[in-house]
C-alpha cells in the first residue's frame, strides 16, 4: 500500500505542477502532507517535517549566501567579461548562444555546485535570450543537462556517494566512466547545436546592430540604452531606448519588456555598484572561494557566509550600501530558501512514512531473476526514474546497496554497480527534490512545469546516450 502511496504522491504533485494547477512550493508541502493524514500518520507529520528540515538546512543556508555572494559579484562587475566573450563568440546567432549557453554551463560546473553554475549561467545568458526573445526552456534545459553531466565530478557529489555506498574507491569509479561521460557531454553540445539551429529557423538569422564595434555600445544594445532600464523613456540622442536587434529580412525586433528592465540594468556598463579598481580583488577571492569549496576545507555553508560577508565589506563599506545589496537579492533567497523548506516537508514524508523504502524494495523484486547477470544495465536505466523521484542520498544509501547485493549474486562488481548508478545525472538534475532547480527556473524566470515539459525527454535520452557509451567501453 505504500508503495502505490508514494508513486501517487510523486504522480499527483508532478501532474499538478505541470498543469499549473498549483505553485511548487503549495504542492510541495500540501501534497505529502494530505498523503501523510491519508496513511493514518497524520499526528507524526510535524516530526516527519522537522526531519526533513534539520536535513536540508545546511543546504537551505548554502544556497542563501551563494545567492548573495554571486548577486555582489555580478553587481561589482566581475562576470562581465564572460559576457562580453560569450557575445564575441554568439553574434546574437541563436545556434551559437545556444551552444555557449551549454559549453559555459560545462565549464563553470566544474567547481562541483549546481546553484553556482545556474547562477552563473543564467545571469551571462539571460539578456541574449530575452532580447532576441528566444525560448527560455530551452536555456534552462541545456543548462540543467550540461551540470548534470558535469555532477558526477568526484567533488559533486553522486561519485562519492555511490563509492561511500559501496565501499570502493572513488577514482576507481570514476576514471574509468570519463569517455562515456564525454559522450555524454558531447550528446548535450550536439543536442544544443541541434536546438539552436532550430531556433535560428524559427527566429531567423539574428545580428545586433554594428556587433561589438564597441564594448559600450554593444552593453548598450543588450541592457538599454543610457543604463536607465527604463525602454519606455527617451534615450541620449533622440532614441527611444528600446532594444533592437535586426534580422537578415530587414524587420525588426523591439525589446520592450518592462518586468526584465531590473534584470538588464545587471549588466549595465554604467552601473553605480560597479567596482572596477577591485575587480582583481573580486576575481581572487572567488577562485580561492572554489578552490576551498572542492578542497572542502570547511563546510560549503560556512565558506559562502564568510564569502559573502567579506564581499560585501570590502566592495560595499558604507552599512547603507550593504543593506541595499542585500534587499536587491531578498526576492532570489526568499524564492529559493522558501523552495527548498517546501522540498524538505516533500522527502521528509517520503522518507518518515516508509514510502522509500517500500518503493526501492518493491523496484528491486519486481526484477526478473533472468536479468540477475545484467544488473549493472538494470541500475543505469533504474537511475533514471529513480534520482528523478529521489534525492541522490535515498537512491545511493537506500537503493543502490540493495541492487548490488542482487548484482554480486550473479557476478556483476561493486565497481560496475557504481558507476552504472552514475547514468542517470542528467535527468536528476531536473528533478523537484533537487534545491537548485529552483535556482535555475527562479532566476531564467521560467516556469517549473514548462520546464520539466521541456528538459525530461531530452535528459532521458542523454542518459541512455551514457548508459551506451559505457556499455560499448566496456566500464558498465
Amino acid at each position: 500500500m505504500l508503495t502505490i502511496l508514494g508513486f501517487a504522491m510523486i504522480a499527483t504533485f508532478l501532474v499538478l505542477i505541470m498543469m499549473k494547477k498549483m505553485s511548487p512550493i503549495a504542492a510541495l508541502v500540501l501534497i505529502p502532507a494530505a498523503f501523510c493524514v491519508f496513511v493514518g500518520k497524520g499526528a507524526k507529520l510535524g516530526d516527519y517535517v522537522i526531519d526533513g528540515v534539520t536535513g536540508l538546512a545546511p543546504t537551505a543556508a548554502m544556497l542563501m549566501f551563494a545567492i548573495v555572494y554571486f548577486g555582489v559579484m555580478i553587481d561589482v562587475g566581475l562576470f562581465d567579461p564572460i559576457v562580453r566573450g560569450i557575445l564575441r563568440f554568439c553574434k546574437a546567432d541563436p545556434m551559437r548562444i545556444v551552444v555557449g549557453t551549454a559549453v559555459l554551463a560545462a565549464i563553470v560546473s566544474l567547481d562541483g555546485d549546481g546553484s553556482t553554475t545556474f547562477m552563473i549561467t543564467v545571469s551571462a545568458m539571460y539578456p541574449l535570450y530575452k532580447r532576441l526573445k528566444m525560448s527560455l526552456v530551452v536555456m534552462t534545459g541545456v543548462a540543467a543537462m550540461a551540470n548534470g553531466v558535469m555532477n558526477t565530478l568526484p567533488w559533486g557529489g553522486p561519485t562519492a556517494r555511490a563509492a561511500t555506498a559501496l565501499k570502493v574507491d572513488a577514482g576507481d569509479v570514476f576514471v574509468p566512466m570519463i569517455p562515456a561521460l564525454a559522450v555524454g557531454l558531447v550528446a548535450v553540445i550536439g543536442l544544443a547545436y541541434v536546438l539552436g539551429v532550430r531556433e535560428r529557423r524559427r527566429l531567423g538569422t539574428l545580428a545586433l546592430d554594428e556587433v561589438l564595434v564597441t564594448e559600450k555600445e554593444t552593453e548598450t544594445v543588450l541592457v538599454g540604452a543610457g543604463g536607465t532600464g527604463t525602454p519606455d523613456s527617451p534615450a541620449p540622442g533622440g532614441g527611444s531606448g528600446a532594444t533592437t536587434a535586426t534580422t537578415t529580412t530587414g524587420t525588426t525586433t523591439t525589446g520592450s519588456d518592462d518586468a526584465d528592465d531590473e534584470r538588464f540594468a545587471a549588466l549595465d556598463p554604467d552601473r553605480p555598484t560597479l567596482r572596477p579598481r577591485l575587480y582583481w580583488f573580486n576575481a581572487l577571492l572567488t577562485v580561492v572561494l572554489l578552490t576551498a569549496m572542492i578542497m572542502e576545507l570547511l563546510p560549503i555553508p560556512v565558506l559562502f557566509l564568510l564569502g559573502a560577508a567579506l564581499a560585501l565589506s570590502v566592495n560595499f563599506p558604507h552599512i547603507p550600501d550593504q543593506k541595499a545589496r542585500l534587499a536587491a537579492h531578498a526576492d532570489n533567497v526568499l524564492n529559493v530558501s522558501g523552495m527548498v523548506f517546501a522540498a524538505a516537508v516533500f522527502t521528509g514524508v517520503l522518507q518518515g512514512t516508509g514510502m522509500v523504502d517500500h518503493m526501492a524494495t518493491w523496484m528491486v523484486d519486481v526484477i526478473p531473476e533472468a536479468m540477475g547477470p545484467h544488473m549493472a544495465l538494470v541500475t543505469g536505466v533504474l537511475s533514471l526514474p529513480l534520482t528523478y523521484f529521489m534525492s541522490n542520498d535515498g537512491f545511493y544509501f537506500g537503493v543502490l546497496p540493495v541492487l548490488a547485493e542482487a548484482g554480486a549474486a550473479h557476478g556483476v562488481t561493486p565497481l560496475e554497480m557504481a558507476r552504472a548508478s552514475l547514468v542517470g545525472q542528467p535527468l536528476h538534475m531536473s528533478s523537484p527534490l533537487v534545491p537548485a532547480v529552483y535556482v535555475l527556473v527562479g532566476m531564467a524566470k521560467v516556469e517549473f512545469g514548462d520546464h520539466t515539459r521541456f528538459v525530461v525527454k531530452w535528459a532521458a535520452a542523454t542518459c541512455l546516450v551514457i548508459l551506451g557509451a559505457g556499455i560499448l567501453f566496456g566500464t558498465i
